[in-house]
């Protein structure tokens, strides 16, 4: 820090130095205030630091809020169907959205662990696992049609001569991703309730890593049978109705066995998020289940038509479909660990 005690100040009406003494003064920042011959230079040398500390001062970081999307399907198309959607919470937060989409079920479960989400869309089981590892609390569930329920479906094609669960011993068999509730969880719940054991009962098995995977893999005889979702049991909006647009393969396709009411897909928060902040996003996705433009941004995401409230009880069904099933909720990240 520099001490300056003399300042030659010369008057504007004079014209001579006044020599004149002041107080000795300390300063941050050294600035050479030397040789002043007007006073109104004087003040503006002594506005200098104010002026550079408002120039040198950023606003402050626009807040960054990251959004984490489970890939239902193919992970470029849930990424461009998320798009309008965070554009809405971009212009309606003021903040900066970062989306990702995880390449599995796990990934957003593994991110929101390390605390690198805010929001997350989750199926039901990754959910439950979620709410097991990370800091998560669930603040709406979807719904369809007014159902905050759908189910899991197990399909094969429509001449394979499959009419019932007991007859897929000794067939192949596609799951989705390990951590599907309608692609793996209840589905293997299923099948082991009709005395089947899909570890030794099966031909083979393979997971296709998303539902759109799975239909194909059943249209195209690649497995005898598979595991997807349904909206309802009367197969006219399934996953091989949304995925299959030509008519006459989705009529190649057939339902055997549909689970019990799952409670639907949800939205979750970082527990450790503002509480205000939380509430604005809730409105916001309540806000778009009553708008018609905001309906077509869900359904075109996730095949939904808006969100209702929900709780953490709501998902108890799952937590036993998983105890039923025989898959241990620690197991499944540590799996995916290298």
């Amino acid at each position: 820090a520099l001490s300056i005690e003399y300042l030659g100040i010369e008057s504007a009406d004079e014209g001579k130095s006044a020599g004149r003494r002041l107080h000795p003064f300390r300063a941050s920042s050294i600035y050479c205030l030397a040789m002043v011959k007007n006073w109104r230079w004087l003040l503006f040398f002594l506005a200098l630091p104010a002026i550079f500390l408002a120039c040198g001062r950023s606003d402050s970081p626009r807040r960054v809020l990251r959004v984490g999307f489970v890939p239902s399907e193919n992970v470029q198309q849930v990424a461009q169907n998320a798009q309008p959607i965070v554009q809405i919470l971009e212009k309606k937060l003021a903040v900066e959205i970062q989306p990702f989409v995880a390449t599995d079920y796990t990934g957003v479960v593994e991110a929101l662990r390390a605390n690198k989400l805010d929001i997350a869309f989750l199926s039901p089981a990754s959910y439950v696992l979620a709410k097991s590892e990370a800091n998560v609390r669930v603040v709406l569930k979807s719904h369809r049609k007014g159902s905050a329920s759908y189910y899991a479906a197990i399909i094969t094609h429509a001449d394979s001569g499959i009419t019932k669960l007991q007859d897929l011993r000794n067939k192949t068999f596609a799951f989705g991703d390990p951590l599907s509730t309608t692609g793996h969880i209840f589905p293997k719940k299923m099948l082991k309730e009709s005395g089947i054991d899909p570890t030794k009962d099966f031909k083979s098995v393979i997971f296709s890593g998303g539902h759109d995977a799975t239909v194909l893999a059943v249209l195209n005889r690649k497995v005898d049978a598979g595991a997807t979702f349904a909206n309802f049991t009367d197969g006219k909006d399934a996953a091989w109705v949304q995925y299959l647009k030509d008519p006459k393969e989705q009529k190649k396709i057939r339902a055997i066995a549909y689970s019990e009411p799952i409670p639907a897909d949800n939205l979750v928060v970082n527990a450790n998020l503002d509480a205000g902040l939380t509430d604005k996003i809730t409105e916001i996705f309540l806000e778009l289940s009553r708008d018609a433009e905001g309906k077509k941004m869900l359904r075109d995401l996730y095949q939904i038509d808006g969100f209702v409230a929900a709780t953490d009880q709501d998902y108890d069904s799952v937590r036993e479909a998983f105890g039923i099933a025989g898959i241990n909720l620690p197991e499944v990240l540590k799996r995916k660990k290298p």
